[in-house]
């Protein structure tokens, strides 16, 4: 199960909070587009690491931890990420959240660390 979290720095770095409601169109193209862009976004600098995670009913959350404020900008700011999020908009979210937040402090356990 460790492998399904992100291997952070020690704080302060950043959060990208995107919670949203899947339309259930084309879940295949969704899921192909997706994994997509983790792949990209593991590519940009300053990039940290991504949790996801989507229930049965299509509500999806993903983590996104970035180094700094001009590595999100510049995340946001990428053609191919631009092209996801407007497909995103028109065919596969009925509603979405996105929140960023700085992290302060950040804990592990039940072992610490």
């Amino acid at each position: 199960m460790p492998d399904r979290f992100a291997n952070t720095p020690e704080p302060p770095y950043y959060a990208v909070i995107f919670t949203n409601q899947h339309s259930g169109e084309d879940g295949a193209a969704y899921g192909r587009m997706a994994e997509k862009m983790v792949e990209l976004a593991a590519t940009m600098p300053g990039f940290l690491g991504v949790e996801t995670t989507r229930d049965a009913d299509g509500l999806g959350i993903t983590v996104s931890y970035w180094e700094s404020e001009e590595s999100i900008a510049n995340w946001k700011a990428n053609s191919e990420h631009q092209f996801a999020q407007e497909k995103g908009k028109s065919n596969w979210y009925d509603h979405y959240e996105l929140r960023v937040a700085k992290v302060e402090r950040a804990y592990s356990g039940p072992e610490g660390r």
